[in-house]
């Protein structure tokens, strides 16, 4: 991690490489004339893995500290499927967090009666739809894509107006695996209408252009597909913890999502896909794709929108956009406002408690801390 360390010694440095190729005057100007105070009303967070027991323990106070709520993933071992083992998750996620609404999801599986999808209706946002095997804890989940064998449970998730979550890879080529199975959103947005479908952290052109082609299309975008490019992972040297999935693509692909976020579209919304792993499970053979992004989540993206002179898109894109989508469904969620100061900012190496921890962008230099309020 030293020449990754050398290269980029703060997110400015990063954001003004990202400006420094002629094809990404697409992008705003940048300013150096940052706001001292910016303030941020109940921020969501989409998407975020808490993992269970002792991860679950040192993990949980960061998310609680900057988000009001969050959409908590249910790739556990075993995974979440029934609604008893959901509730007493979530009962541990109450009791490590504090002024924190963690909602729930349920793992997909194409034999959920109508019975029990109406039971579990007011207990969960949305249902989550994986690749069998190629994200953490996915062993057991859908594999292949037979749309007669799943339609009678998503019939019954349009009829009952449970939104579905989906993250589709394929296991070919790393950077097309996203692209390969752009057909499985287009044949789920014609299939079923009334559905509303979220596309996980999209990290390519064609995902981005994708979800403007369907009124029942969303899609939710991370910190570290903002600012990372596949050169992060493995130019200098080898970066296991920029190692994510979908892995980060192209600059250009890049500078897509930056400005689908940047200029504001009402279909994209903010989630951190905060991952937690222990660092030797990254430094390690098989390295853990992640990014543990909750303890500087806010920070990032208000030095981003601020420096591209966009300040105004920052609360749409990490709370506005959610509600307006999701609706009456959130209202439970407790107030919070986050003020974020101009004061610098140094993201330690890793976290230490039970577990050792590096976050994301370890060593980095931010120009917002956070207070909350």
């Amino acid at each position: 991690m030293s020449l990754e360390k050398a290269k980029f010694k703060s997110l400015k440095e990063m954001i003004e490489h990202i400006k420094s190729e002629d094809f990404k005057k697409q992008l705003p100007e940048l300013t150096e004339n940052l706001p001292e105070k910016v303030e941020i009303k109940n921020p969501f967070d989409m998407h975020l893995h808490l993992r269970d027991w002792e991860m679950l323990e040192q993990v949980a106070i960061f998310s609680a500290k900057q988000f009001c709520w969050a959409l908590v993933m249910p790739n556990l071992v075993p995974p979440v499927e029934d609604l008893e083992y959901l509730q007493e998750y979530k009962n541990r996620i109450l009791e490590n967090s504090k002024n924190f609404t963690p909602y729930m999801t349920l793992n997909f599986r194409s034999d959920y009666s109508k019975k029990f999808l109406e039971k579990a209706q007011n207990k969960i946002i949305w249902i989550k739809m994986y690749p069998k095997g190629l994200t953490t804890n996915s062993d057991s989940w859908i594999e292949g894509f037979d749309l007669e064998e799943l339609r009678p449970v998503l019939e019954n998730m349009q009829e009952l107006k449970i939104p579905l979550n989906v993250h589709w890879e394929t296991d070919w080529f790393v950077m097309d695996a996203e692209r390969e199975y752009a057909w499985i959103y287009k044949i789920l947005a014609k299939e079923f209408p009334k559905l509303k479908i979220i596309m996980e952290h999209i990290t390519t052109k064609q995902s981005a252009d994708l979800v403007e082609k369907y009124d029942n299309l969303y899609a939710t975008i991370t910190l570290h597909h903002l600012v990372l490019t596949l050169d992060n992972v493995a130019k200098w040297s080898l970066q296991p913890h920029n190692y994510c999935k979908p892995i980060a693509k192209t600059p250009e692909d890049r500078v897509e999502l930056l400005k689908k976020v940047l200029s504001w579209n009402p279909k994209i919304m903010f989630w951190s896909d905060s991952a937690p792993h222990p660092q030797n499970t990254k430094e390690s053979e098989y390295c853990s794709a992640w990014a543990f992004t909750s303890p500087n989540a806010l920070q990032a993206l208000t030095e981003i929108f601020t420096r591209f002179w966009k300040q105004e898109n920052l609360q749409k894109f990490v709370s506005d956009n959610a509600k307006n989508i999701y609706g009456k469904i959130l209202d439970s969620a407790p107030e919070k406002t986050i003020i974020l100061k101009l004061e610098e900012n140094n993201i330690p190496e890793k976290i230490e408690w039970k577990i050792e921890i590096v976050p994301f962008m370890p060593w980095k230099k931010l120009c917002y801390r956070m207070e909350v309020f």
